[in-house]
């Protein structure tokens, strides 16, 4: 028997370990084997000590998740018990993706984010598809920086279209790349959990790590490289066609987007959506659907998504039964 104590320092103890500790019995719970005790700041943990490595990791990514997230709830430990629910005999750092900075562990949070990395293994060209905070983007971002990190690629290219989302880039101040940070911002903060602050300086101004728009792909063969298009909803036919065809010798592509936040103008269709259909039956691409379950920002985010996707369902009823309402007054 083996015995481990974990001390919580400055950690609001209701919000990490739950209404009368429910997050701690939830995680005894699925290891009936080990006693699991928190008593004031201190959790202890008694058994075997294989078991016991696998709660502390999952200590451990709950504690990066408050640190990151601000809180824990028991569907975010439910989350992390079922990636550490592997037998005890395989190796569970084969989930981890990338050690990023400060000991941060970057490993898939959900089984959709887990289906995304194997994809990404799997196939060259793979696309990511899900609302906000699924994690798509950071999956992508962090699967980008592993390859880099293994040589297995010389270098990252990350691109976005330069869609306005209801705003508008002529008011901002500064040049154009002034202009486009704000939008490229959620790529940076990835970057900046993963690659130390003057290794990413470094990697950009050689040109190993590049973030630009879309527009800038045009031409270029893209070879030896690790390249993520982002905002993909927001490209048009020719765009997505322009930046897949793009793709060169020893190249892996991942494509994100949000097929229900398209920004493009009314009566322009979204190249996401073209290239979904046309490449339907070609092989050697992976698709990826993420969803309500897999969004890990704050718990509020995906009442939010389902509020607005019951209501996009209810608005098309609506359009069609006036649609077939006036075709019946025709008759």
């Amino acid at each position: 028997m083996v015995e481990k104590v974990i001390t919580l320092e400055n950690i609001p103890l209701l919000e990490f370990l739950g209404a009368e500790n429910e997050n701690i019995r939830q995680i005894a719970a699925a290891f009936p084997k080990s006693k699991i005790v928190s008593r004031g700041n201190e959790i202890r943990i008694q058994g075997r000590a294989p078991e016991i490595i696998r709660i502390n990791d999952v200590l451990n990514m709950l504690l990066q998740h408050f640190n990151r997230f601000g809180q824990v709830t028991p569907e975010n430990v439910k989350e992390y018990i079922d990636l550490e629910g592997v037998p005890v005999e395989e190796d569970i750092k084969n989930d981890i993706i990338v050690f990023g900075n400060k000991g941060l562990v970057i490993k898939p949070k959900s089984t959709n984010q887990r289906k995304l990395v194997n994809s990404s293994y799997d196939n060259d060209l793979v696309f990511a598809l899900g609302p906000a905070g699924t994690g798509k983007t950071y999956i992508a971002v962090a699967l980008a920086v592993r390859a880099l990190k293994n040589r297995e690629v010389k270098r990252i290219i990350i691109t976005r279209p330069a869609v306005e989302a209801g705003e508008n880039l002529g008011f901002l101040p500064g040049d154009l790349q002034e202009k486009l940070d704000p939008y490229l911002r959620p790529i940076y903060d990835a970057l900046g959990d993963m690659v130390p602050a003057e290794k990413l300086k470094f990697y950009q101004e050689t040109r190993v790590i590049e973030i630009a728009p879309l527009a800038y792909m045009r031409g270029r063969t893209l070879h030896d490289a690790f390249v993520l298009l982002d905002e993909a909803q927001n490209t048009t036919r020719e765009q997505i066609k322009m930046f897949l065809t793009r793709m060169g010798p020893n190249s892996k592509v991942i494509v994100t987007g949000d097929q229900t936040q398209v920004d493009l103008p009314t009566k322009q269709k979204s190249g996401l959506r073209e290239a979904l259909k046309v490449l339907k039956n070609v092989k050697g691409i992976g698709v990826v659907h993420l969803g309500g379950k897999d969004v890990i920002r704050h718990k509020l985010v995906k009442s939010i998504i389902e509020a607005y996707d019951a209501d996009d369902k209810e608005n098309e009823k609506s359009r069609h039964e006036a649609h077939h309402n006036k075709d019946q007054n025709r008759g």
